[in-house]
């Protein structure tokens, strides 16, 4: 029996990048790894919705109500309830110390939606890479996946997908279009890659 890399997927909103890598294990696209957990910064998030319509297991911690050493502490004991291998950050907008994400080193995923080194780092995320993106002109813009580390978007690029910046584009079409040619393709294939990887290990 092939072993398979349990992965923990954290959300903070809408989960669409939860929806598209849910429907890639449905699919048979991450042979190697199985998402077992869903771990919430925000108890309304509809991501935690997300995890119910597929029979994920999920909980939801709200950052807003603890320090950070209490969110990292709540989280952790959960991924080691759950025996957890690997973590994807699928839109979650909470920063993780470097304590934590040394405890994890190379087992953290995060997608982005720029072509790393271009407008990453503190502050950008969400629409705000998108309205960069447009304010510099730039004509293709993409997503990146990446290892995590203590640096925001400072870790090992593991793939990257170039995308089309249109006429007329908006933050809003242009984030759309980013992660239905990007984020969505690329982040099921890297934790296939991963989870790969670790079960290779083991």
């Amino acid at each position: 029996m092939l072993k398979r890399a349990r992965i923990a997927v954290f959300v903070s909103g809408g989960g669409t990048n939860l929806e598209a890598l849910l429907q890639a294990q449905e699919r048979g696209d991450i042979p190697h790894g199985q998402i077992v957990l869903v771990c919430a910064s925000n108890p309304n998030a509809y991501a935690l919705t997300r995890a119910a319509n597929h029979g994920v297991d999920a909980a939801a911690f709200s950052k807003k109500q603890m320090s950070q050493a209490d969110f990292e502490s709540a989280l952790t004991e959960k991924l080691e309830a759950y025996h957890i291998d690997l973590i994807i950050l699928a839109g979650f907008l909470s920063i993780l110390s470097a304590e934590f994400t040394a405890r994890w080193d190379g087992r953290i995923l995060n997608v982005h939606p720029s072509l790393i080194p271009a407008f990453c780092g503190k502050g950008f995320y969400g629409l705000k890479v998108h309205e960069a993106a447009l304010e510099r002109g730039v004509k293709v813009t993409g997503a990146t996946v990446h290892l995590v580390n203590e640096i925001p978007d400072g870790g090992r690029i593991l793939l990257q997908k170039a995308v089309e910046v249109l006429p007329g584009d908006t933050p809003e079409t242009l984030q759309r279009r980013v992660m239905e040619q990007a984020e969505w393709v690329l982040l099921p294939q890297a934790a296939e890659l991963l989870s790969a990887e670790l079960t290779k290990e083991n």
